[in-house]
């Protein structure tokens, strides 16, 4: 029940008359040697996982260990209680779920790799937002995590999902077209159709770098996994509208795999350039490191506080300049 690719993937697809989410699931049964219930649990607490990081900052707010973050997914839920939305429901909710559970792993919250932290977002944005939507039920949801997982499988086996070798479309790239994948089969559509959705996420974000912040998996990566369920949307639509992709998945994870070996390595996950050299990322780290430094000489036991906050600001001069 294994396979290399996705051409595999749909032919055994084909052959079984089963969906992805099936045929992965027998896969994890076989190659872990386990029974269908175990994987299936598995799968389920991971479910729960990411409900939990999707749902806790709408109420309560983390401040993110760096600074840069926390907030964002609660002010996004206020602005469409206020009716003052430009987006559909469902892209909106995706979007304020993408970026809550970015609020969480930015503050050492427990959240799912899916198929990265930096990208772990965009799987839970697109399935809640899609479940309040469609009333779509748990055991439907499992199923998705089985077909995005095959997508997350094959960039694995066959490119990169790490921002430090292809970049951010490597990363929520990847998770983009799993969320596309996912929601094609979720919302009915054939494995052709799931394989063209993630091709067609792949096409529209290749290319885009990896320049956090501070090398903070923080900023731009929040927003950037909100812009990520909105691609993982269109493209779904595009796929059960019957819109075919001429690129298939496996030259298009060739093609992003290619790309992103070429992107310099200031542009990949070592914050040396893009967003991460702007001068307003100086500015905002400047604040955020010397309110660290600060912290950790108070928790360090120092007496004089005006002395801690004097030499935190020579510190942070030298770490700075």
């Amino acid at each position: 029940m294994d396979f290399k690719n996705a051409s595999e993937l749909l032919a055994l697809c084909t052959q079984q008359q089963l969906p992805i989410s099936e045929i992965m699931r027998r896969r994890e049964c076989q190659l872990g040697e386990t029974t269908r219930d175990e994987v299936t649990h598995c799968m389920k607490r991971a479910l729960e996982i990411m409900r939990s990081s999707a749902l806790t900052p709408l109420k309560t707010p983390v401040k993110s260990m760096g600074g840069l973050i926390g907030g964002e997914a609660k002010k996004l839920a206020q602005h469409a209680a206020k009716g003052r939305s430009i987006c559909g429901d469902v892209l909106h909710k995706a979007a304020q779920y993408a970026m809550a559970v970015l609020e969480v792993n930015a503050s050492m919250g427990l959240i799912v790799a899916a198929p990265t932290a930096g990208s772990a977002g965009v799987l839970p944005g697109m399935l809640f937002a899609l479940q309040d939507r469609y009333n779509i039920s748990d055991e439907r949801l499992i199923d998705a995590l089985f077909n995005a997982g095959a997508i997350g499988y094959l960039a694995m086996r066959n490119a990169t999902v790490a921002g430090a070798v292809g970049g951010c479309q490597a990363e929520v790239g990847i998770a983009s077209a799993m969320a596309a994948s996912a929601a094609v089969e979720l919302m009915g559509g054939k494995p052709e159709q799931c394989l063209d959705a993630a091709s067609t996420v792949l096409m529209n974000m290749l290319g885009l770098v990896c320049d956090p912040v501070g090398g903070l998996v923080e900023y731009p990566c929040q927003n950037r996994n909100a812009a990520g369920v909105a691609n993982a949307l269109v493209a779904a639509e595009l796929s059960l509208a019957g819109i075919r992709q001429f690129i298939p998945f496996d030259e298009m994870l060739d093609t992003m795999y290619a790309v992103g070996r070429r992107i310099p390595i200031e542009l990949r996950e070592t914050a040396l350039g893009g967003c991460a050299a702007t001068p307003s990322r100086m500015c905002e780290m400047r604040t955020v490191l010397l309110n660290q430094i600060i912290s950790i000489l108070f928790f360090a036991g120092h007496s004089h506080p005006s002395g801690n906050v004097l030499f935190a600001f020579r510190l942070q001069n030298k770490l700075l300049s």
